[in-house]
């Protein structure tokens, strides 16, 4: 007969903590001993190869006006973008104290020391573990005029499927979501990983798009959300395509592309 959650007498390898509060549960999970060294290994690594790579690409962005538009209004972003550019908007947007939702698994925690050092702030959440509280944790650096970023199909997929956590905190706090995606000209693409994530080669170009803000009324009701949380879907989908496809096309394509979005 299995035992209850949180049986001292169970075995060790079969505890689970219980959870403190269902919309608050920030429990760490249980690591072994060589998970927990792998950590800041695994860590400074990381961030040695940002530090490594980033420097040498070669960035065009398309629609910056929309994020300095919000700026010169004194109000911070709530961006949202696929995991599958990590990597160069880590090295694009550093040293600007966004803040950025982090799980609290394994993967997050050598993710967190990356970030951190890149000049980013951090609240630990998930859609699955601690989101809630992650997003009043976000909505009150917001408040204090910081930007914050949901890699928006994480933690684990499934992938391109934008979760509703950015949709939720631009109506609790009246700021807008902006949608980006980064295109690499070269690059390498991990293709069993669940989210296709990609590192950029040495001295590589690459494309920012951002599309126009999204905004979510403050008394949006359940329907309201649901269109916005569609319109956010099909933003992300569509600079993805554009950017996924930049450098494959004709120069008379790019430059239109650079007029409508410019």
């Amino acid at each position: 007969m299995p035992r209850p959650a949180g049986d001292p007498a169970a075995p060790e390898s079969d505890r689970v903590e219980p959870r403190v509060n269902l919309h608050y549960d920030l429990i760490y999970p249980r690591l072994s001993l060589w998970r927990r060294l792998q950590i800041p290994v695994i860590g400074w690594l990381g961030t040695a190869l940002v530090r490594t790579i980033g420097p040498t690409l070669r960035f065009e962005v398309l629609g910056y006006r929309h994020y300095e538009s919000s700026h010169a209004e004194n109000r911070p972003v709530i961006s949202a973008f696929w995991h599958r550019s990590i990597f160069p908007a880590m090295w694009w947007w550093r040293n600007r104290q966004v803040v950025v939702m982090n799980t609290t698994n394994f993967d997050g925690q050598w993710t967190r020391r990356v970030i951190e050092r890149l000049g980013y702030l951090t609240a630990q959440g998930s859609s699955s573990r601690g989101g809630l509280r992650g997003l009043v944790v976000m909505a009150g650096r917001l408040a204090e005029g910081h930007d914050v970023a949901f890699t928006i199909d994480g933690p684990r997929g499934p992938r391109y499927v934008a979760k509703p956590g950015s949709v939720m905190l631009a109506r609790k706090t009246g700021l807008p979501i902006m949608v980006f995606h980064i295109g690499v000209e070269r690059g390498h693409t991990f293709e069993r990983s669940w989210d296709l994530f990609q590192i950029p080669h040495l001295f590589s170009r690459a494309v920012m798009i951002i599309a126009p803000l999204i905004r979510v009324a403050a008394d949006a009701d359940r329907a309201s959300l649901e269109r916005k949380h569609e319109e956010m879907q099909a933003a992300l989908e569509r600079v993805r395509d554009l950017a996924e496809g930049w450098f494959r096309m004709p120069e008379t394509e790019r430059a239109q592309l650079r007029r409508e979005w410019q």
